[in-house]
């Protein structure tokens, strides 16, 4: 992790269907909110829509740690095995509302007997507003990585084998 990262969590999990089934960017842009909800308690809402320019993004509205973040993720490469995503996402915190920067990584490989690991793989840094607002409440950046890394990596180790589950549904049309 560089001296910029709030967080740089992995996680994997099994997809009980093939790696030819699998289609992780049609599963993202066509997720239900239930589904979306149902893979987190602290899921809130989910949905879809495109960028200006044309780009697809995933719009989740989530709690972590107490505090809301409304995740604007746009497309920045969208293979039927690897999606990424990147975010400047809204944070609504008890002191104030800021930005964080988030890149989302999902992938799946094939493993033996027509399975796939799936990895749930996210990373933060502090947009240059997310700095001002911790320095303007004399908080040093160290500090709020270190409460912060705990919840956000609890978040995706949770997640992830829901994620791997919806999207074993979704390759076997369930």
């Amino acid at each position: 992790m560089s001296d910029m990262e709030i967080v740089d969590s992995s996680f994997t999990a099994i997809i009980n269907a093939p790696i030819e089934k699998v289609d992780i960017p049609k599963w993202c842009f066509s997720l239900g909110e239930k589904d979306y909800q149902d893979c987190s308690p602290a899921h809130i809402a989910a949905g879809f829509t495109t960028t200006p320019d044309g780009r697809r993004m995933s719009i989740n509205v989530e709690v972590i740690g107490g505090s809301l973040m409304v995740q604007h993720y746009v497309e920045t490469l969208g293979e039927k095995d690897h999606l990424i995503l990147e975010s400047i996402s809204d944070v609504f915190t008890p002191t104030g509302r800021t930005t964080l920067h988030i890149l989302w990584e999902l992938s799946a490989k094939a493993i033996d007997g027509g399975k796939c690991e799936f990895t749930n793989h996210v990373r933060s840094t502090p947009t240059d507003e997310f700095r001002a607002f911790l320095d303007r409440q004399g908080i040093p950046f160290d500090v709020f990585r270190a409460q912060r890394q705990p919840m956000s990596i609890a978040h995706n180790k949770g997640e992830t084998p829901l994620f791997a589950a919806s999207i074993e549904r979704a390759a076997l049309g369930n």
